[in-house]
């Protein structure tokens, strides 16, 4: 049976524990077509303290909802301050649920700016979940 425990929830999304997948996940709800930069940092940074309190080897970022223009969004930051956290947590995968049509499901996962660890890009959760615990 799949455990699946509530992290944190607020207006913009869902932060889960998945032990059975091994991963931490991010489900985006619809209203993050509100979000502004900060909110999106300060989620950003929740995720990254539950990544390291659960020490799980995957993420899973569910974004079907995810609605914020990424454009607004201050380039490297992300880089510099997140992902050097998943890199010490021991992240050993990361994985996007995207929608369809998005040129990059399918591609060969890989890593990505200061990662350690590769990111791919799938169109449903059973791929990514089967990439994730493969």
């Amino acid at each position: 049976m799949t455990s699946v425990r509530t992290l944190f929830s607020d207006k913009w999304g869902d932060i889960l524990d998945r032990p059975d997948n091994q991963c931490v996940e991010i489900l985006w709800h619809a209203t993050t077509a509100e979000m502004g930069e900060e909110d999106f940092r300060v989620f950003l940074e929740k995720y990254a303290d539950c990544v390291e309190a659960c020490g799980r080897p995957g993420g899973l970022i569910d974004a079907l909802q995810f609605g914020m223009d990424t454009s607004k969004l201050t380039p490297g930051w992300r880089d510099e301050n997140i992902i050097p956290r998943y890199n010490s947590a021991g992240m050993k995968k990361f994985a996007f649920i995207v929608p369809e049509g998005m040129p990059a499901i399918g591609t060969a996962p890989a890593t990505e700016g200061p990662a350690n660890f590769p990111t791919g890009y799938y169109g449903n959760r059973s791929d990514a979940l089967d990439w994730l615990r493969d």
